[in-house]
């Protein structure tokens, strides 16, 4: 099955992500500054507010910095975090740290997503940053494996440079094996072009941002018709 997940900053770009056509929204702080280290987390009042505006799957950003680390304090602030935001309508979470070593922060990542269980999470970006990115792979990939973890997605570009310098790489890993490929979900710096390609391979799902924005600005709202036009070039492409 398809899907095109929008990201979502305010109320309005969730009615714009419904009204074109996505299928899930992934929601993040309102500041244009943030969203250059993919997002951090948003308030509750804010996602209640986005929750009130549509009907769509709603993932919600927890990271607490610029950073790819976090661990102690910050960790369970997290975590409580989680649960304010799950009270606030989230119906699921992204998030995805490395430890001293540059390596995919496994132990980090389980605490929080004890604390966002039953909800399902995608591993945000922070493999593409890794040190060793075929092994940080291997890793994310096992914490998918694990039962009842609830890790159903990982969003990544193939590259910390963006799906531009990690076609090759995304393209490789779906087509090698397609439960990979399952769990992919493509997006950073994400252009149509892309998608094709992406799709021939094995991938069915697509995040955009930037995108469905006009002059692909931040600070502007999503634009349905922009929305619209990605999820028909998704459907044209894997069929769903």
């Amino acid at each position: 099955m398809a899907l095109l997940e929008v990201v979502a900053l305010t109320p309005a770009d969730a009615r714009a992500a419904q009204a074109g056509g996505a299928d899930r929204i992934e929601v993040a702080a309102d500041l244009a500054a943030d969203m250059a280290a993919d997002g951090l987390t948003p308030d509750p009042d804010r996602v209640a507010r986005i929750r009130d505006a549509t009907a769509l799957p709603m993932r919600v950003v927890l990271r607490a910095n610029a950073g790819l680390r976090t661990g102690g304090p910050e960790l369970d602030r997290l975590r409580r975090a989680a649960a304010a935001l799950a009270a606030a309508g989230a119906d699921g979470f992204c998030f995805g740290f490395l430890d001293e070593r540059g390596a995919p922060d496994t132990a980090a990542a389980l605490r929080l997503a004890d604390a966002a269980r039953p909800l399902p999470w995608t591993f945000h970006r922070a493999a593409d940053h890794a040190a060793d990115p075929a092994a940080a792979w291997t890793a994310v990939r096992a914490l998918a494996a694990e039962p009842g973890g609830g890790l159903d997605a990982v969003r990544t570009a193939g590259s910390p440079r963006g799906v531009d310098a990690g076609l090759p790489v995304l393209a490789r890993r779906a087509a090698e094996d397609p439960r990979a490929a399952g769990l992919i979900v493509a997006g950073g710096g994400l252009r149509r072009r892309h998608v094709a390609v992406l799709a021939a391979a094995g991938i069915t799902a697509f995040h955009v941002g930037a995108a469905v924005r006009p002059d692909g600005a931040w600070d502007a709202p999503a634009d349905p018709a922009l929305v619209a036009e990605w999820r028909a070039l998704v459907r044209a492409a894997t069929g769903g």
